[in-house]
């Protein structure tokens, strides 16, 4: 039978082997291949590189395993800023002045370790710390202690036994291990960290807040703490969201203190940990989609940007009809040499989603007449329509440097254009509260509704500065008010129905091209009678008052105004 001396023997073998190993002393910075100056992305690029090297799943080659581990802790180091700061001044992650590896030959050759204070685990060997125990006269001798006394009781060796597995394994005999593949406390038995240390925790509240049906692609890690590989899991994830920073968003679920809710999306991580895009490719609604491919940076890069929202509709310059397209919203046009929509315009469709209607189409000439048309000049262009159908430049000749400051850029864009919107909106509504009658601006979309074939006379203020339109904005508004000029019902066919508008001269020229007299095309300021179902039409060049705007209109109605051809059928965009 074993007497009572052979387990605590046994237990001081097991002990002595285990403290051989760590007094190794593993330079992280070596073990990474990385100067001590290194930033945390190239210590994270070693890291993740070395991972894909010596993976226990990807290499069966001898010693890959322990190769793995030692990778496994450099990184747990260095990638924690005090951990990194204790090891560059104490030698260690931990920094306590009771921890000391140190150089062996300041020992005597030996490594001397202590651990703590009164009451707490320690133990050191250096010569002469350990009485002899039949090793032969000459033996170096090493001494232990663990602590004060638990219950009264020690074991021979100055140490009880529960305090060698309460210290060294957390919780007694039946506790789990703090080093790392000794049971359950959050880390793999390759040493690794838990994934909300380095990836922000997503819990449910969060998840319905943030991430539901809000337009942002949100890159996922479900896992549970017994897991293995989950560092190496967070080492892709980070990777790859930083190759497409701005674009997706991550976080980690854990389905240990959140089960319900795992159980809720009908995720179970029981072998390995779960990697899912919260995805808008396939729908307006989003939705979570699993990654099944090789846990890889390019393959999950690639996967990521193939779940990238799709709520930009791909359009043709030659048959472009985009303010004609129904809705509320104001929209806007993206103009790319790409051959399919870019990652940037995806992502922005997708944060923008609720607020404007995104076209894109690809353009590889500046100066095809289709791109001239629109008032461009130099590539990639986007163009934008307010809800009243007045189209913008937003910006030309974009210069894209990186994916993240891009995208903070044409943000900018569309949040000035989307303000302007409100605004424009706002005026509208003014009129209307205040009883007058707004002048709409004549677009492509509402062409035929005022200056149809049905409309007998149509009089449009033709302007190139803002402060020219306010000027007829205000006089239009008085004359359509007066009886003998009033718009009455244009189903009627009443010979004297006028309708009224405003054109932007600058962004429709085309409509002034219509007009056989050069001298009309290149006007400042114009007012133009035009009879839509006849394709005739008469000027006014003189000062626009409220007087002669009336005189004019008379003389239309009455026929005392000589009215010339158009020379094509006027086009607006």
């Amino acid at each position: 039978m074993m007497n009572r001396l052979s387990l605590p023997l046994i237990l001081v073998g097991g002990l002595l082997l285990f403290v051989s190993v760590e007094s190794k002393n593993l330079d992280p910075y070596k073990v990474l291949g990385v100067d001590r100056s290194a930033s945390q992305r190239e210590i994270q690029k070693a890291f993740h590189k070395l991972s894909l090297q010596y993976h226990p799943d990807k290499n069966k080659n001898k010693g890959a395993q322990e190769k793995f581990a030692e990778i496994n802790n450099a990184y747990d180091i260095l990638s924690d800023e005090q951990k990194r700061k204790n090891y560059d001044l104490h030698g260690d992650e931990v920094g306590s002045p009771g921890f000391d590896a140190g150089d062996s030959r300041q020992h005597g050759g030996y490594s001397y370790f202590t651990s703590g204070g009164p009451g707490q685990s320690g133990f050191n060997f250096k010569p002469g710390g350990w009485e002899n125990m039949g090793g032969g006269e000459g033996s170096k001798s090493f001494s232990f202690s663990f602590g004060g006394p638990r219950s009264g009781k020690q074991s021979s060796f100055g140490f009880g036994l529960d305090d060698i597995f309460s210290n060294f394994f957390g919780g007694g005999m039946g506790g789990g291990s703090q080093f790392g593949g000794f049971g359950n406390s959050g880390r793999s038995q390759y040493g690794n960290r838990r994934p909300d240390e380095s990836i922000p925790s997503v819990n449910s509240q969060l998840y319905r807040k943030e991430i539901v049906n809000n337009g942002m692609t949100w890159l996922l890690l479900f896992y549970t703490s017994n897991l293995r590989g989950i560092q190496y899991y967070e080492s892709v994830i980070e990777e790859v969201a930083a190759s497409l920073q701005g674009a997706l968003k991550v976080g980690s679920i854990n389905c240990d203190s959140d089960a319900s809710f795992c159980k809720e999306l009908g995720v179970h991580p029981r072998r390995e940990p779960k990697i899912f895009v919260y995805s808008y490719a396939s729908g307006e609604k989003g939705s979570l989609v699993e990654y099944d491919g090789g846990l890889d940076v390019k393959s999950l890069k690639n996967f990521c940007q193939d779940h990238l929202p799709r709520f930009s509709k791909r359009v043709n310059l030659g048959n472009l009809n985009i303010d004609a397209e129904p809705g509320k919203l104001p929209k806007v046009l993206l103009l790319s040499t790409k051959r399919s929509t870019p990652v940037i315009w995806r992502v922005l469709s997708g944060l923008y989603c609720k607020r404007l209607v995104f076209y894109d189409a690809e353009v590889h000439d500046a100066s095809a007449p289709s791109v001239r048309k629109l008032g461009v000049d130099s590539l990639p262009a986007i163009i934008g329509w307010l809800s009243n159908g007045e189209k913008q430049i937003l910006k030309s000749g974009i210069s894209v440097k990186d994916l993240k400051s891009a995208i903070q850029e044409i943000s900018g864009l569309l949040d000035n254009f989307e303000k302007k919107n409100k605004k424009a909106a706002s005026d509208k509504k003014d009129h209307t509260e205040s009883g007058e009658k707004n002048i709409p601006l004549l677009t492509a979309s509402n062409f035929h509704d005022i200056c149809g074939n049905k409309v007998p006379v149509c009089i449009i203020g033709v302007y190139r500065s803002s402060k020219t339109r306010d000027k007829l904005q205000k006089i239009l508004l008085t004359v359509s008010q007066k009886s003998f000029s009033r718009r009455q019902n244009l189903a009627s066919g009443s010979r004297d129905s006028v309708s009224y508008a405003l054109l932007d001269a600058s962004k429709q020229q085309s409509f002034l091209n219509a007009l056989d007299k050069y001298e009309f095309r290149s006007s400042e300021k114009l007012l133009v009678a035009y009879k839509p179902k006849r394709g005739k039409y008469a000027t006014f060049q003189g000062e626009i008052t409220e007087e002669a705007t009336e005189r004019f209109l008379s003389s239309v109605l009455s026929g005392d105004v000589q009215f010339g051809k158009t020379t094509q059928k006027p086009i607006l965009k």
